[in-house]
C-alpha cells in the first residue's frame, strides 16, 4: 500500500516552488477588508487601488459596441491590430514627436502581459534584474516567476525614490541582466529626471544588459512635458497601457515597443503565451485617439493635477511628511512616522485604525519592496475631489486636527 506524504493527501495538490516567492497582495487585502466593511453598512472612501474613477469615452464605448454589432470579434494577430499599431505610432508621434515604426508596436492584455512577454523573452533562472526600492511589486514578481532574481537597489527620497545610473554601475553583477524601472512610479509618482534616464541607459547599455521602462502613467505627467525613453535609442524597451490614462482598466489591454530584431521572438511568444489581446478593446481602442476623446483625456488630467494639488498640502496639514512631491501618476508617498503612534504602530497598523475608524482606506508601505516599508503609506487619489475632500475631513478628525 502506497502511503501519500501529508502534502499530498486528501486532495493536496503540491505547488511548484516559484509560489513561494510571490507575496500576497496587500493592497488587494485592504480592499477586501474595506469591501467588507461596506456590506455591513459602513460607508468607506477608497484611496487604495490605483484605477481611475473615471472610465472609458463614450466614443471609446460606442466603438465596442460596433465592433460587437459587426460581429469583428474573431482572433486578431498576435502583435495586434495593424490599424490599432499605427495609432499608437503616430500618438507617439504627436505627444513625444517619436517616429515609432508601427511594426515595433505590440499589442497585448494589458501591461501585465506586457511584462510577462519582456521577462520571459530576456530573463533566464538565475538572472538578475535590477529595480528600485520601493517600486510596484508585480514587477519583481514577473521576475521570480521567470525564476530571475529581482535585485531592490535602496532609492530613497534623495534619488526621488527611483534608481540612478551610480546605483546601476554600483550594483551590476556578473549576472546582472537589466533593469526594470517605471516612470512615473508606482508607489511614489515620482519620475526619472530626462538627464538620468539618459545616464542610467548608457550605463546600462555600457554593459550590455537590457533596459525595460514601465510607461503606463506617462499620459498623467504634470510638471514638464513627458518624456518616453524611447526617445534615448531603439534598444530601450517600454511597457504602456490603455489602463490608466486612457481609463480602461477593465478592459485588459495595453502594449510594448520593442526594438526590431526582438520583434519575431515577441511574436512567437505572443502566439504561444496569449494567441492576442482581446479583439473588441482593441477595436474600441482605436477611438481613443480621436481629437475629440483626446480633449476629454487631458480635461481629465487636469483634473488629476488639481487633486493632486489638494492632497499634498492637506496630508502636510495633518501631519504627514511627503518627501518627494509626485509629479505623475494618482499617488502620494506619504511619510507616517509622525502621525503613526495614533494606531500605536507602524504603517500597516495606523492604515487599519484609519479604515475601521475614519472609514478611509490607504495601503501600508508593504508591498513595496523592503525600504522602509513601515514609515510610508500609499495614497491614490484617483477618486473624485468631493470624496477627496471627505477623506481629509474624517482623517483630521481621527488624528484631532483642527482645519
Amino acid at each position: 500500500m502506497t502511503v501519500l506524504p501529508p502534502s499530498l493527501s486528501k486532495g493536496a495538490h503540491r505547488l511548484a516552488q516559484r509560489v513561494a516567492a510571490i507575496e500576497p497582495f496587500h493592497v488587494m487585502e485592504m480592499a477586501k477588508e474595506a469591501v467588507a466593511l461596506e456590506r455591513a453598512g459602513r460607508d468607506i472612501i477608497h484611496m487604495s487601488i490605483g484605477e481611475p474613477d473615471f472610465t472609458a469615452p463614450d466614443a471609446v464605448i460606442a466603438a465596442a459596441t460596433d465592433a460587437l454589432r459587426r460581429g469583428v470579434t474573431q482572433y486578431t494577430p498576435a502583435l495586434g491590430l495593424t490599424a490599432l499599431r499605427v495609432a499608437i505610432a503616430e500618438h507617439y508621434a504627436h505627444s513625444y514627436g517619436l517616429q515609432i515604426d508601427p511594426a515595433r508596436v505590440i499589442v497585448t492584455a494589458g501591461a501585465s502581459a506586457a511584462l510577462l512577454l519582456a521577462c520571459t523573452a530576456l530573463v533566464d533562472r538565475d538572472d538578475e534584474v535590477l529595480m528600485p526600492d520601493p517600486c510596484y511589486p508585480c514587477n519583481r514578481h514577473f521576475v521570480s516567476a521567470l525564476e530571475g532574481r529581482p535585485v531592490l537597489i535602496e532609492s530613497g527620497p534623495e534619488e526621488r525614490f527611483q534608481l540612478t545610473a551610480a546605483q546601476v554601475e554600483q550594483h551590476w553583477g556578473e549576472r546582472t541582466r537589466g533593469v526594470l524601472l517605471a516612470s512615473p512610479s508606482n508607489p511614489t509618482g515620482t519620475s526619472i529626471t530626462p538627464q538620468e534616464l539618459a545616464k542610467l541607459v548608457e550605463a546600462v547599455r555600457a554593459r550590455g544588459g537590457f533596459t525595460v521602462v514601465d510607461e503606463i502613467y506617462q499620459g498623467l505627467s504634470y510638471d514638464a512635458p513627458p518624456i518616453s525613453a524611447l526617445s534615448l535609442g531603439d534598444d530601450v524597451i517600454t511597457v504602456n497601457s490603455f489602463s490608466k490614462y486612457f481609463n480602461m482598466t477593465g478592459w485588459r489591454l495595453g502594449w510594448l515597443v520593442v526594438p526590431p530584431d526582438l520583434v519575431p521572438a515577441f511574436e512567437k511568444l505572443a502566439q504561444n503565451l496569449f494567441i492576442c489581446a482581446s479583439a473588441v478593446a482593441q477595436h474600441a481602442a482605436l477611438a481613443c485617439f480621436e481629437p475629440a476623446t483626446l480633449e476629454i483625456y487631458e480635461a481629465r488630467r487636469a483634473e488629476f493635477r488639481r487633486r493632486r494639488d489638494f492632497i499634498v498640502p492637506a496630508l502636510g496639514e495633518l501631519g504627514f511628511k511627503v518627501p518627494v512631491v509626485p509629479d505623475g501618476a494618482f499617488y502620494v508617498y506619504a511619510d507616517c512616522s509622525d502621525v503613526a503612534h495614533a494606531a500605536r504602530g507602524d504603517s500597516a497598523a495606523l492604515t487599519r485604525a484609519m479604515l475601521h475608524d475614519a472609514g478611509v482606506v490607504l495601503v501600508p508601505g508593504l508591498d513595496f519592496g523592503s525600504y522602509e516599508p513601515r514609515k510610508y503609506i500609499r495614497l491614490s487619489y484617483a477618486t473624485a475631489m468631493p470624496r477627496l475632500e471627505e477623506a481629509v475631513t474624517r482623517l483630521a478628525g481621527f488624528f484631532g486636527v483642527r482645519r
